[in-house]
């Protein structure tokens, strides 16, 4: 009986060897692992309620784990995941839809929406200017580091025109907005910023669409700002960075 264990054992191994090459060389893999951990990101998201279960963090830390533990390459992810970049560019369209949809918020708070984002534009690529100064970055390490406070669908395209590194710059924009999504509404709380308009304005110009789930879960208006401040953040950034990006 003994015997025949490493036999068995062997055999195991090369069906799970077998399975993971059926798996990785899917076309799809990568784009269904990622929209199954996202969907379980968000369940238990809905399950606890809690800011730190945070569903784009749940999700990549279960990509993670199942490409360690079952020895997937990162290239047959990447290989299926890329499909999902395809919808980059409808996503950066759809930014004006919360544009028209708010265009009265903006009509009523011109000097509040204008002021409050131009200044958290400038705080955002001061600090990163600041901080590269610090730690001696590179010209390509600086510019990849500008867009981390807007959207991925506008980050990765400025990055990329400005000589940076645009993988580097979705994992900055991924945790400037998780870390804004996970602590908006205790620097809220800490500031005591009640105001809904200003609320929202933070929120959506420092942590972008991310930031902005957690705004809606604060309120409508919250939700709205945010959502307008998004598309006026990243149309500012991508004015700004031209001018900020000489600066190393």
């Amino acid at each position: 009986m003994w015997r025949k264990c490493p036999a068995g054992i062997a055999g195991g191994i090369r069906e799970g060897t077998a399975m993971n090459e059926i798996l990785t060389e899917s076309a799809f893999f990568g784009a269904a692992l990622t929209c199954v951990c996202y969907e379980a990101g968000l369940w238990v998201k809905k399950k606890t309620k809690l800011s730190v279960a945070n569903p784009l963090l749940i999700a990549t830390m279960m990509i993670i784990t199942v490409l360690l533990v079952f020895r997937i390459e990162y290239d047959s992810y990447k290989k299926g995941a890329d499909y999902i970049q395809y919808f980059l560019t409808p996503a950066t369209v759809s930014l004006a839809v919360p544009l028209y949809r708010q265009l009265n918020l903006l009509k009523r708070y011109p000097a509040a929406i204008l002021g409050g984002v131009v200044a958290g534009v400038a705080a955002a690529m001061g600090s990163i200017f600041v901080l590269s100064i610090v730690f001696g970055l590179t010209h390509e390490q600086y510019v990849t580091l500008l867009p981390k406070s807007i959207t991925t669908a506008i980050g990765m395209g400025v990055s990329e025109k400005m000589g940076g590194i645009p993988a580097l710059t979705i994992a900055a924009i991924c945790i400037t907005g998780i870390t804004g999504a996970i602590l908006a509404e205790a620097v809220c709380k800490l500031f005591r910023i009640e105001e809904p308009v200003a609320k929202g304005l933070a929120i959506g110009t420092g942590a972008h669409a991310l930031g902005t789930s957690k705004a809606m879960e604060l309120g409508e208006v919250e939700g709205a700002m945010s959502s307008l401040s998004i598309v006026v953040t990243g149309i500012l950034t991508v004015l700004a960075v031209s001018v900020f990006a000489d600066f190393i």
